[in-house]
């Protein structure tokens, strides 16, 4: 029973091992060079042939598989870090941080990132008969880092396999789509995906909040008003908040303010201050130490090293 159990699961690791060099290839070959592309909607790959600085940026509910290399994304304090061996989940759009860690031109950082629509996610609890999770779901994380299974590997293969023929992928890829779903569920991290469509409890609650705050980050952000809509007290909407987003709804807000002005600054070339008084700030020395103190330096300079970068000056 031994020598057949290790047998198993050594043919395991070599059948992981190959479907991970496939999909270094098949990534590889769709992007020949450094970049991003979007083959399809909803589906994004990913190549770098170095290490990068800290880019900004809101998540989207997704999951995230490297093939190759490794990356570090921040939420609030806390840091995810996720390899070949690990994927990321991310169940709520969060403003946050992320850097590729790992890459050389040898061995470039090539990912693929799925995106999660909650409409399918509640029709696949459906049809497999999942039930909402039920209870005080304040614990469920918006994001999460678990080991990569052959299951979801496997079937995050076969999706990408799809891109090579789109006579297949016309009717194949919802049907994948749907296994991937299934597959997530079934995961040890199932009980977060199973929030997505916002079924129930607490974990519902704080994606309003969060979908509030998206809407209206420039407005003046009231713990209170928001805590009496979702019927919770304020200590205890605040404490359920940042367990699932890794922030208080303050620095939430804020967050999602900067990143936004910056946006502004660059695409629309607005001045800091007028920038800064579109998101919400009324005071331009306010929104200036706010800026510095969350990108590491002030607007101006911030921004006039980002248009020297795109400029590749």
């Amino acid at each position: 029973m031994a020598a057949t159990m290790n047998n198993m699961h050594f043919l395991e690791q070599k059948r992981d091992g190959l479907n991970r060099a496939e999909l270094v290839r098949r990534i590889s070959n769709a992007l020949p060079s450094d970049g991003i592309l979007d083959p399809i909607p909803g589906l994004r790959l990913a190549r770098a042939s170095t290490p990068t600085e800290r880019v900004f940026g809101v998540s989207k509910p997704s999951l995230c598989v490297i093939a190759q290399g490794a990356k570090e994304v921040n939420v609030g304090d806390n840091l995810y870090r996720y390899d070949p061996e690990h994927f990321l989940l991310a169940t709520v759009e969060l403003p946050l941080t992320g850097r590729i860690a790992e890459a050389t031109r040898e061995l470039p950082y090539l990912s693929v990132r799925i995106e999660l629509e909650p409409s399918l996610v509640g029709s696949v609890m459906i049809e497999a008969g999942i039930s909402a999770p039920q209870g005080n779901l304040g614990e469920a994380k918006a994001m999460v880092v678990s080991p990569l299974g052959s299951d979801i590997l496997e079937t995050v293969l076969r999706l990408v396999r799809l891109l090579d023929s789109h006579k297949d992928a016309a009717v194949l890829l919802p049907l994948v789509r749907r296994e991937l779903v299934f597959r997530l569920l079934s995961n040890e991290q199932g009980s977060r995906l199973r929030c997505l469509p916002r079924l129930g409890g607490h974990t519902d609650r704080i994606a309003k909040a969060v979908d509030q705050l998206n809407r209206h980050y420039d407005q003046t952000l009231s713990v209170e008003g928001i805590a009496k809509d979702l019927g919770m007290s304020v200590s205890g909407f605040h404490d359920h908040f940042k367990r699932v987003t890794d922030m208080s709804p303050l620095q939430f807000q804020k967050q999602l303010r900067l990143q936004e002005a910056r946006r502004l600054m660059l695409g629309e070339s607005l001045d800091a201050s007028t920038a800064g008084h579109r998101v919400g700030y009324d005071d331009p020395s306010h929104f200036s130490r706010d800026y510095k103190r969350h990108f590491g330096d002030s607007p101006m300079r911030d921004v006039e090293r980002l248009r020297s970068m795109a400029l590749g000056d």
